[in-house]
Order: structure tokens, then C-alpha cells, then sequence
């Protein structure tokens, strides 16, 4: 049984938009820090947002904002990542991880912090 999993990627073009789901058991989704991350060819895993599910605090990368925002819904144990305004270096495998505990300052930004991890979603961004 996958404890996360992800859906709702594909292929769009610049200026795009496409919206991440995440299903998370429900033991996992309580009181979480709950993450989207991305891992391009050749490239570094990073974080692009995440959510603390019990507050609902929600943190998202820099090079994103404005772009990307992240939020949950709690009768469907589900976390999304809205992501519009697309550009070809957005191309990445997405995952949807959890740390196993709430958010704790900018630990969610590193990969090595998380997990639980989905088996990923491809986003492709066309020029």
C-alpha cells in the first residue's frame, strides 16, 4: 500500500498550468510536513514547497512564488501543488514526500529531510 501517491502530471506548453494531487494515508497526513519536490536530468532533487498539515503553514521556494502555491484538504488527506505560468525549466519528475513530523524552519527545503516519498509524477514544459 503507497502511503503517498502522486497524480495529475503531463505535458503542457509555456505558460501552462497544471495542478500536482498527493493522496496520503491518513496516518502519514496528520500533523505532517508534507512537501512537493522536483528532480530535473542531471539535476539536484529540490524543494519547491511544502505544508505543515496541521497548521497549515505553507512554504514555498523563492524561485517559484507567484508561480507555484501549495495547499490541502483535509476530508481527502490530499495535499496540491497549483503550478501555473509554466516554463520548460519547471520539466522535472515531482514527488510528493512527508517529513514524519511537522515543519521545523527551512528544513523543508532539503531532500534528506523527507521520509516518506511518492513514486513521482512527470511534468513537461514545452517551448
Amino acid at each position: 500500500q503507497k502511503l503517498l501517491a502522486e497524480s495529475g502530471g503531463g505535458s503542457v506548453q509555456t505558460g501552462g498550468s497544471l495542478r500536482l494531487s498527493c493522496a496520503i494515508d491518513p496516518a502519514v497526513y496528520l500533523n505532517n510536513c508534507v512537501g512537493w519536490l522536483r528532480q530535473a536530468p542531471g539535476k539536484e532533487r529540490e524543494a519547491v514547497a511544502a505544508v505543515s498539515t496541521g497548521a497549515g503553514t505553507t512554504y514555498v521556494r523563492d524561485s517559484v512564488k507567484g508561480r507555484f502555491t501549495i495547499s490541502q484538504e483535509n476530508a481527502k488527506n490530499t495535499v496540491y501543488l497549483q503550478m501555473n505560468s509554466l516554463k520548460p525549466d519547471d520539466t522535472a519528475m515531482y514527488y510528493c514526500a512527508a517529513v514524519g513530523n511537522y515543519c521545523v524552519g527551512r528544513a523543508w527545503e532539503f531532500a534528506r529531510e523527507y521520509n516518506y516519498w511518492g513514486q513521482g509524477t512527470q511534468v513537461t514544459v514545452s517551448s
